[in-house]
């Protein structure tokens, strides 16, 4: 029998965790004692610097790719898979995100939802929404679960970057497997992304568009002053005063310093003319993310010979939009031609890789790359995209983006073409480490109705009564996937499913330093749900309803 305390702490882990973060296995290691060289033998070889191969064999040997042949030979040590009818990509690269950063301490009890205003600026050393020496690099841990779910869809490596201001941190390229934390990073710095979202209201500044250009573009004036002026001390430091120290500045030298590119904000075509004029402002090299507006300027982008990431959050009406709220044709046919973007930067002969922007679901990031397919780009123009092409863009194609003897031994192995839906990945190689995909559990029968859209959750804590929303998107096969977010912060739904009108859907978090599977379960009937949260022995009744939707009740409707 668990003591009061421990069920009082449990109970409010559950409350919290309709809004947790996702934290996986705090160590991410290839399954189990396997050797340190594998034979991949009569496999299909997409190699993207070069044609396909027929009927090759890969040999990985300590994490490095050391033979791709028809003729090559095995090692008497080597693990050896039978290929026959199976394909094998490069690695798969997230252009940028903060998979490998896990979300920040959701907010005590009773604290208010409200994003604080924060304070005014007081001068050099407290810049507001400037954090440019935090680094993917040293917040990267193992134990954010999207590390494993982002591998298990066939990314290999991510450009992880902190979130939040308009500096928030330098970006690193990192695997997605290792020991321990210090093991996912490849290189960093290798990138200093820029937002240009104000950092404040009115009542604070930057708080508005111009406030934040004028604000960047002083952040690199006295970058550039401050760079020099040091360089000039220290060659004759005698009788001269020291230039001030200043930590923005400081980090910003030293990642230019070391050929990091700088990633500017620019989705529609107004923003990436204004890119255009920031680089050459800012003297620094930039790439543009975004881009999902190109199709009207890829001439232009071309002719600037800046690099692109593409966003494959396509722009979609919201799912609760007010139906009277008519968009206008320019918003139409930017949700429509956003696809075509890539094929057009294509075209023009464009450098671009794909990034996930705010997909949740990793499965769903190639299912949007597939919808630039459709819409003019080649397949192996969109494999580029997520290969060789960012390796070329974060100055990593040495050792990363192709399948070629010498390279990290990063490699998806399918058992059929990497854009049809009924491929299956059957094993991901990250440093030579294998990992074997296994499948989600499937619903039994077909779904009676359609859960996809946003729930509201209401249940009972020993604080009293709570509420969350749950966002959900629904498969034709019934699988779920999804957000689910409250005052205490948001996370993802790792798996799930509708059989018939049973639902069940799971997050993942740690209770007390071991990591635990909280389980939502319950009935559907079409209007409405009701079930219970499962968490070590404990269970937490709720139910939910859609915003805006009347219920109807024994007693009549209410």
């Amino acid at each position: 029998m668990r003591s009061s305390v421990q069920r009082l702490r449990f109970a409010l882990a559950v409350a919290s965790a309709a809004g947790a973060a996702l934290l996986g296995p705090a160590r991410a290691a290839a399954q189990g004692g396997e050797p340190q060289y594998f034979a991949i033998r009569g496999v299909t070889v997409v190699p993207v610097s070069g044609p396909r191969v027929e009927n090759a064999t890969v040999i990985i040997a300590r994490g490095v790719i050391k033979a791709v042949a028809k003729d090559a030979a095995v090692p008497d040590e080597a693990w050896v898979i039978e290929g026959k009818g199976l394909i094998v990509y490069p690695g798969f690269i997230d252009s940028f995100t903060d998979v490998g950063i896990p979300s920040s301490p959701a907010p005590a009890a009773g604290e208010s939802g409200s994003r604080p205003q924060p304070p005014a600026s007081r001068g050099p050393e407290d810049r507001p929404g400037s954090t440019p020496w935090r680094s993917g690099a040293d917040e990267a841990s193992l134990s954010d679960k999207r590390v494993e779910t982002w591998r298990s869809a066939g990314f290999t490596t991510v450009i992880c970057a902190p979130k939040g201001g308009m500096l928030p941190g330098q970006a690193s390229l990192l695997d997605l497997a290792g020991e321990r934390n210090g093991d996912m990073v490849v290189k960093t710095p290798v990138a200093v992304p820029v937002s240009l979202q104000p950092a404040g209201g009115f009542g604070s500044f930057p708080g508005s568009l111009m406030g934040s250009l004028a604000y960047v573009r002083q952040v690199w004036l006295d970058t550039d002053w401050s760079t020099k002026a040091q360089a000039i001390y220290e060659k004759n430091p005698r009788g001269v005063a020291r230039p001030r120290f200043d930590r923005t500045e400081q980090a910003l030298s030293d990642a230019l310093e070391d050929h990091a590119l700088v990633l500017i904000p620019a989705n529609n075509a107004t923003q990436i003319r204004r890119a255009f004029e920031l680089v050459d402002r800012w003297h620094v090299k930039g790439v543009l993310y975004g881009g999902q507006m190109s199709y009207e300027v890829a001439g232009e982008i071309a002719a600037r010979k800046l690099a692109v990431l593409v966003d494959l959050k396509w722009p979609e009406a919201d799912k609760d939009a007010d139906p009277d709220d008519v968009p206008s044709l320019r918003t139409l046919r930017f949700r429509d031609r956003a696809p075509s973007s890539p094929a057009a930067l294509a075209k023009a002969g464009v450098k671009f890789a794909f990034y996930s922007g705010a997909i949740t679901a990793p499965k769903d990031i190639l299912k949007a790359a597939k919808k630039s397919i459709d819409a003019g780009l080649s397949s192996d123009a969109a494999i580029r995209a997520f290969t060789l092409t960012p390796a070329e863009i974060f100055g990593v194609a040495d050792r990363l983006g192709s399948i070629e003897t010498g390279k990290i031994a990063n490699l998806v192995v399918t058992d059929g073409d990497i854009f049809d839906e009924k491929t299956k990945i059957k094993f991901v190689f990250v440093d030579g480490h294998r990992f074997t995909i296994r499948e989600p559990e499937k619903p039994k029968d077909p779904p009676k109705g359609d859960l996809t859209g946003k729930w509201k959750l209401s249940y009972t804590t020993p604080e009293g009564p709570e509420e969350s929303t749950v966002d959900i998107t629904m498969a034709s096969d019934g699988s779920l996937s999804g957000t689910i977010s409250s005052t205490r912060g948001n996370a993802n739904i790792v798996s799930g499913y509708l059989s018939a009108d049973k639902f069940s859907f799971t997050i993942n978090f740690p209770i007390e330093g071991s990591l635990t599977d909280v389980v939502f379960t319950g009935s559907f009937d079409g209007t409405s749900i009701k079930g219970s949260i499962s968490v070590q022995g404990l269970d937490i009744e709720f139910t939910g309803t859609k915003p805006g939707v009347h219920q109807i009740s024994a007693g009549g409707a209410r």
